[in-house]
């Protein structure tokens, strides 16, 4: 497969509509005290996860909840999402909102993120329901990239989970294509989603218009 390299750089919408004045309260006093790198977990965590692109925060917020001894990073640069999973974690009738010990988001490009991280550093990485890019000039842009396969396994330790979910055909199409150009990962490909991944907004969106989901699970091979 030949695509050009995926470039560090962003692309699509950071802002969407105004903020209400609560949004940017968390944007500027509470999000500063979960921001990661700058903010160390409040635990000393058993695994860390990370999570690229994640939306609304619905994913994220459940798998961090249900596993508190599991250091989860949550990355998305859109702020109505970054203002969704603060939302959740800081509700408005939460006068003095804790940050939860083991949650931090990075509100940046990710794959630098990734790239930083040393080598096993992850035990999981989500990229539930990403941005399709659909055009084939944006290929470059898509995290499922044959470049990007490679970091991701030199960033998850042997054994290690990379979850991928897509409703859009384009993205199915471009991923069981990347996948099959690799071999350090054992994959499995179902469309009905598997028992212990939270379901999101885009997810039950996507269903509704009739679009049928499909669901990665690679695991990293010694």
């Amino acid at each position: 497969m030949s695509v050009k390299p995926p470039p560090d750089r962003l692309y699509g919408r950071q802002k969407g509509k105004s903020l209400r004045p609560r949004q940017e309260w968390l944007l500027a006093a509470f999000l500063p005290r979960l921001s990661w790198p700058a903010v160390p977990f409040g635990i000393v965590p058993r695994e860390t996860w990370l999570e690229v692109g994640f939306g609304g925060g619905e994913h994220a917020f459940e798998l961090a909840d249900k596993n508190p001894d599991v250091g989860y990073i949550a990355a998305e640069v859109f702020e109505t999402g970054i203002c969704s999973l603060l939302s959740r974690i800081a509700p408005d009738h939460v006068e003095q909102p804790e940050p939860p010990a083991n949650l931090r988001l990075f509100t940046d490009d990710a794959r630098p993120l990734l790239r930083g991280m040393a080598d096993g550093a992850l035990s999981k990485l989500f990229l539930m329901f990403p941005d399709p890019w659909p055009k084939a000039r944006h290929a470059k842009r898509r995290f499922v990239h044959p470049e990007l396969v490679a970091e991701v396994a030199r960033a998850l330790r042997v054994g290690g989970e990379w979850r991928i979910a897509s409703d859009d055909p384009t993205y199915q199409a471009w991923t069981d294509e990347v996948l099959g150009g690799q071999d350090v990962f054992t994959v499995s490909r179902v469309t009905e989603r598997p028992e212990g991944w939270p379901g999101t907004r885009y997810e039950a969106k996507a269903v509704v218009a009739g679009r049928v989901p499909v669901y990665w699970s690679l695991i990293r091979k010694s």
